[in-house]
């Protein structure tokens, strides 16, 4: 357990829910940087962060597609709005396509957040909230929000066919949503939810497949797909490089 890593995090307001999937803060006390792998998990993410030898910046990142190492500098302080897909559209009103595995930073006034607010969580989140209220959409498209609600509710595992039938959306417009919105498929994303459903497992020790892979050769190697590592390795999170595992964990 890495002491001098802190972090929480806490489900939106019910009504942001529909396109924000969790708050969050995190603090690397340390003198040291902290080594942290991070894994796709289908989350858009809106990162508010400084440190000593870092400004405060405030960065959209896009989804990722494959684990990648980072470092996060001594003394950081940060706080995160992790959005569904769908707030892409209606609340970021923007597109993500060219972020795949990547960020880019946004202005350092975006929304009207300062330095100051990230050090008090209660009242950054409470700041976010209003502000994401005050986008919510006056109509938001039912094919789109019940698509993602069984995306969500499947774990991933219903078929790119099985959801057109189920929301009345081809299959063809579907995924050309997704390329043009997310910038990846929507069978590709499916297998991102997937995996991070599998995470839930691996922190509770289950390291077999518990969700329709083919076999545990299969599982095997989409965990090591998408986190670098064989589960049994994962599930030991050393040294909570992690951290959507150890926030699992800590539930």
């Amino acid at each position: 357990m890495d002491n001098d890593f802190q972090y929480n995090f806490i489900k939106p307001d019910h009504t942001i829910a529909d396109f924000v999937e969790n708050l969050g803060t995190f603090h690397n006390a340390s003198n040291e940087p902290k080594e942290v792998v991070v894994i796709p998990d289908g989350r858009i993410d809106l990162f508010l962060s400084q440190s000593p030898n870092e400004p405060f910046h405030i960065t959209l990142l896009g989804l990722e597609t494959y684990p990648e190492q980072r470092q996060i500098p001594p003394k950081t302080t940060a706080f995160i709005i992790s959005f569904k897909p769908i707030a892409v559209e209606y609340i970021l009103q923007t597109s993500i396509a060219d972020l795949l595995n990547t960020g880019k930073e946004l202005s350092h006034n975006f929304w009207d957040f300062t330095a100051n607010d990230i050090h008090n969580f209660e009242l950054c989140s409470k700041k976010a909230t209003e502000k994401i209220k005050e986008l919510l959409p006056v109509k938001t498209d039912e094919r789109k929000l019940r698509l993602f609600e069984l995306m969500y509710l499947s774990k991933g595992e219903m078929s790119v066919q099985e959801l057109s039938e189920q929301v009345g959306w081809s299959t063809r417009q579907i995924n050309r949503y997704f390329s043009k919105q997310l910038g990846l498929s929507l069978k590709a994303y499916c297998t991102i939810l997937r995996f991070r459903a599998s995470l839930e497992h691996i922190a509770q020790g289950k390291l077999f497949p518990e969700l329709n892979y083919t076999d545990q050769n299969h599982f095997i190697k989409e965990v090591k797909k998408f986190s670098g590592v064989a589960p049994k390795e994962l599930s030991k999170n050393k040294n909570d490089r992690f951290v959507l595992l150890s926030v699992l964990k800590g539930k």
